[in-house]
């Protein structure tokens, strides 16, 4: 069955059910942002998450081919820093900007100019078979407070990654 099939199994159009949970080991981050941007079109998209692995990022480089994503920025924690480094070459082709904070958040918001949508999920933005909780909500609302404070994080918390990487690659 393909992720588009499996995911109107767990969850119902967005215009249906502006607000909806779910607890599935069927979907992935990757899935939910796919199934969100074909009801939106193209977005800007922030993301916060511990860790990120190759599948995913493989996920969104092709979401990103197909001109879904007009802007994306990821925050994810200093302590998944070594992981990341091993990422990086495919992080800086795909992600816009990637920033390290004390982070342990996943939230996904995906905005334009007529749509915003808020997740706040459990996964990381990895590939995993687990059971895997999330809540989608299209208030503007709450999109407005979770993005004012990923904003906050981005700007006063966080470093940007690029930074970090250049520090490691002239300490070696």
């Amino acid at each position: 069955m393909k992720h588009s099939e499996i995911i109107t199994t767990v969850l119902k159009p967005l215009a249906e059910n502006p607000n909806q949970a779910y607890l599935s080991d069927m979907l992935q981050v990757a899935d939910v942002l796919t199934w969100i941007l074909g009801q939106s079109g193209p977005a800007h998209v922030q993301m916060t998450s511990f860790s990120i692995s190759e599948e995913f990022l493989r996920r969104i480089f092709f979401i990103e081919k197909d001109g879904l994503i007009q802007s994306l920025d990821i925050v994810l924690d200093f302590k998944a820093t070594n992981k990341t480094l091993i990422l990086w070459p495919f992080i800086a082709q795909t992600v816009q900007s990637c920033y390290l904070a004390s982070n342990h958040s996943k939230i996904l918001l995906v905005h334009n100019d007529t749509m915003c949508v808020s997740v706040i999920m459990s996964q990381n933005l990895t590939r995993g078979n687990r059971f895997e909780s999330g809540f989608i909500s299209t208030d503007p609302a709450v999109f407005i407070a979770l993005h004012e404070q990923v904003n906050h994080l981005i700007t006063h918390q966080s470093v940007p990654f690029h930074e970090v990487f250049a520090r490691a690659i002239n300490q070696n």
